[in-house]
């Protein structure tokens, strides 16, 4: 009866290894199968994402080339579709490539493309810091104070390449409205700042001792 007893249990220790194993092989094909799907999913974004940036690259080629050649509206139409793809290459040379050639006219509209660039484009840092820079100085020309220190904001609070150049543009902007004690705070910003950039600095310095002399 005690080896019958005996049988029985090593035969379920037997089935119960078996149905482990057998657990744990459907586990690991599972993982394997789920890992190989990832890689998969994986180089074909990767070859997706080519495939777009090549899309947009003749875009953006055949767009200036119809434009150099004919003066295309298509073109300028073109140009601003490829700004709303958000590619963090050829969007931010399409809006340059309209503001230099004067192809947009109405102020709201160039500031929307900017603001499709800055908030909804994965930029590096200091491309990102670029555009800020270009969209506070197209600006410059005609907003309101609140406006302009908001646009520069990120720059102006932050190390960066662009930060001299906007406590300089600023200073400016406060000089042309005859705003003599805020313009002098932020050409004194610009001399005081340990990594101005070296001509602006020099620039800075100029106008505080001829136009705020005592």
């Amino acid at each position: 009866m005690n080896e019958d007893n005996q049988i029985t249990s090593n035969d379920s220790k037997v089935s119960n290894l078996k149905s482990i194993f057998f657990n744990s092989k459907k586990l690991i094909i599972s993982i394997i199968t789920f890992i190989l799907l990832l890689i998969f999913s994986y180089f074909f974004y990767i070859d997706y994402k080519k495939d777009m940036k090549a899309k947009i690259s003749d875009k953006y080629n055949l767009a200036i080339i119809n434009y150099s050649t004919q003066k295309s509206k298509s073109s300028v139409s073109e140009l601003k579709n490829i700004i709303n793809l958000k590619d963090p290459t050829y969007s931010p040379l399409a809006l340059y490539f309209l503001l230099d050639n004067n192809l947009i006219e109405r102020k709201e509209e160039i500031n929307k493309y900017f603001d499709v660039l800055i908030n909804k484009t994965k930029l590096e840092k200091e491309i990102l810091n670029l555009i800020i820079f270009k969209k506070g100085l197209y600006n410059s020309y005609n907003t309101s104070e609140d406006e302009l220190l908001q646009i520069f904001y990120p720059l102006i609070n932050s190390d960066n390449l662009w930060k001299s150049h906007s406590l300089y543009i600023i200073a400016e902007y406060y000089f042309s409205n005859s705003e003599m004690k805020k313009s002098k705070e932020f050409f004194e910003k610009i001399v005081k700042l340990k990594d101005s950039n070296p001509q602006i600095k020099l620039e800075a310095q100029k106008r505080l001792q001829r136009d705020f002399s005592e």
